[in-house]
């Protein structure tokens, strides 16, 4: 690894050990289906600082980084729920489209579980429809 690349990657860790510290505690007891009404899906800006352009420029786009997060998320099954809900939102939001959701989740089948994906799967139909609702 390159020097560059070891502070980039200390960089992410750093970030994510402290959104971890921040965001899980609240997820515990928060009404995501709340939170969703009031912050429904990140700015276009926020998800570029937050998955895209800050750190390395040169990586993944924000539409990729989602898909990676929403494989992740199905494979923890129920420890992944109220984040997956929210993950699907800003993938959509950020280009992913509902077919390359619902392909992530079906391939993290062998990996997961069938049921893991199953409730993965229903999840993210929950949240097409309410998505084509809105836009109606």
């Amino acid at each position: 690894m390159t020097q560059d690349f070891n502070k980039f990657f200390s960089q992410m860790m750093e970030q994510g050990q402290q959104m971890a510290k921040a965001f899980a505690p609240a997820l515990e007891s928060v009404d995501v289906k709340a939170f969703e009404k009031l912050f429904p899906a990140m700015p276009k800006e926020m998800l570029e600082a937050f998955f895209g352009k800050t750190f390395n420029p040169e990586g993944l786009d924000a539409r990729t980084r989602f898909l990676v997060t929403i494989a992740a998320l199905t494979v923890l099954g129920p420890l992944g729920e109220p984040q997956l809900r929210a993950t699907v939102q800003n993938g959509l939001a950020a280009g992913a489209t509902q077919r390359e959701i619902a392909e992530v989740i079906w391939q993290m089948s062998m990996f997961g579980g069938v049921p893991a994906t199953q409730k993965a799967l229903e999840i993210s139909q929950a949240v097409f429809a309410e998505t084509e609702e809105k836009a109606k």
